[in-house]
């Protein structure tokens, strides 16, 4: 590979979210932030939304890691299951000892008494969903109801839910408006600006092992930005097979040309062809469209337009 070549010690660019690549930059940083302090002073629902690829994932292990050891964690990064299933997830989340043939009742005395026990041992419990938008809307509610367990200052159990954007059309059903009510923080993360790409691409090198200059020229960094519309995701999918043609090509710079090709072999960076030329010749229904007008005598010739004028 190009470790080598460009002085690295491991991959720079990995879509592994590893909680050393955290970059702790604008946006990112704020949720961070607004996160550690919700959980601090005790708030009970937090939600953090964003696009596919925007390191929701990444965010969410980060602050796993930084929570003190005041706070007990649990994380659950599958939420699609029934109510049951949630319970049964969160026991054991909680190192509660279960048997499968315990139903909802002896679960959630399970839970319950775990909580009443961390709690007297001044702990704190932290649960995190990873990918909540698929939560169907009677596990949502059932994990309200597992939240209810209060004392007279604090709740039991705090819950973050990381989610994509379809969460909240989903907290706007009428089903689950108790549920809403209870999120006292939200946080969305938006793509990488323009500013901010060159610093990310930087500290994920450098993080990498990399000690040379600039290796993105400017104009790459350029391109690098407009065609992964600044999601994390693709603009390590992009680096990578990028400093992969420079290495092959034998180059010490990643440049344009080199974004170029990895776009190519990227289908969700491909650059989006000419207005017009996507208008005329790729959209079927404006061609049909056009026929059916000539056909019907809608357009006349230019002559006869002129005429009439």
């Amino acid at each position: 590979m190009y470790l080598e070549h460009f002085g690295l010690k491991e991959l720079p660019f990995s879509l592994t979210p590893d909680t050393e690549y955290f970059f702790s930059y604008g946006h990112y940083a704020d949720a961070l932030n607004t996160l550690l302090v919700a959980l601090r002073t005790g708030e009970g629902f937090i939600k953090v939304t964003g696009e596919v690829g925007t390191g929701k994932t990444l965010l969410c292990r980060k602050l796993l890691n930084t929570l003190e050891d005041k706070f007990v964690t649990a994380y659950i990064p599958n939420p699609m299951v029934t109510p049951y299933g949630l319970l049964t997830a969160v026991a054991e989340e909680l190192g509660g000892v279960i048997d499968r043939h315990y139903g909802h009742h002896q679960l959630q005395k399970i839970i319950t008494k775990r909580l009443i026990e961390l709690t007297a041992e001044g702990k704190r419990v932290v649960l995190c969903m990873d990918e909540a938008q698929a939560m169907p809307l009677e596990t949502l509610e059932s994990l309200r109801l597992l939240t209810n367990l209060e004392t007279e200052k604090n709740k039991l159990m705090q819950v973050v839910l990381f989610a994509q954007p379809e969460l909240n059309d989903h907290l706007n059903r009428r089903e689950v408006r108790q549920l809403k009510q209870r999120i006292t923080f939200s946080y969305n993360l938006d793509p990488i600006d323009r500013e901010g790409i060159d610093s990310y691409v930087s500290h994920r090198l450098v993080t990498a092992g990399y000690q040379g200059g600039n290796l993105f020229v400017a104009s790459a960094l350029q391109k690098l930005h407009k065609s992964s519309r600044g999601i994390p995701r693709l603009i390590n999918i992009l680096s990578h097979k990028s400093m992969m043609v420079a290495y092959g090509k034998g180059d010490d710079s990643v440049t344009k040309k080199h974004i170029l090709i990895a776009v190519k072999d990227t289908d969700d960076a491909q650059l989006r062809p000419h207005f017009f030329s996507n208008l005329f010749f790729n959209n079927r229904w404006f061609t049909a469209s056009i026929l059916i007008a000539v056909c019907a005598g809608a357009i006349y010739p230019a002559v006869n337009l002129v005429s009439m004028l």
